[in-house]
């Protein structure tokens, strides 16, 4: 198997001040891109897992090292995470997700049970890192990604990219 992937991102904004005898625009374009290849190294990953998702009212705690399957139904076991991307897909207000936290073994993204990122309604989190070294998963101390809905039911998508080494 090889994994191929393009990123792209593209911000575009406009913002106009009416004054008495003008209108004043401040416009820019803002576009980030990256490629990537299969393989551990720089710019590249050979690993990726993607679902949609449903808490409801509860927490779940993703492994990194071992029980997540990909699209051909193959166990990854993840060494390195170059990409997460977590989208929440409800739009109800409070209905937000809680990414980070884990009790024990949290992946290094999130240094440790207080330290957490909430994505509110139809909102995301991204985090890319085309580096070789990435964020270094270690089976059974360092590998638990908890998701947690709160006291309500959310529905999420999930894209985790990385390196088998």
């Amino acid at each position: 198997m090889a994994l191929t992937m393009t990123l792209q991102a593209i911000l575009n904004w406009t913002n106009t001040s009416v004054l008495d005898l003008s209108t004043v625009t401040d416009s820019a374009n803002v576009t980030l891109s990256d490629s990537w290849t299969s393989g551990t190294a720089i710019d590249q990953a050979d690993k990726i897992f993607h679902d949609r998702r449903s808490l409801a009212a509860t927490s779940e705690g993703l492994d990194l090292a071992g029980s997540l399957t990909d699209a051909f139904g193959a166990t990854i076991t993840f060494a390195r995470i170059k990409g997460l991307l977590i989208k929440n897909r409800e739009t109800t207000v409070g209905y937000t997700l809680t990414v980070g936290g884990a009790a024990a073994n949290q992946f290094p993204l999130f240094s440790d049970v207080t330290d957490k990122i909430a994505i509110g309604p139809d909102g995301f989190f991204f985090y890319w890192d085309p580096s070789a070294a990435g964020k270094v998963v270690t089976a059974g101390t360092g590998d638990q990604l908890k998701i947690d809905a709160g006291a309500n039911t959310v529905a999420y998508d999930i894209v985790i990219i990385g390196a088998s080494a």
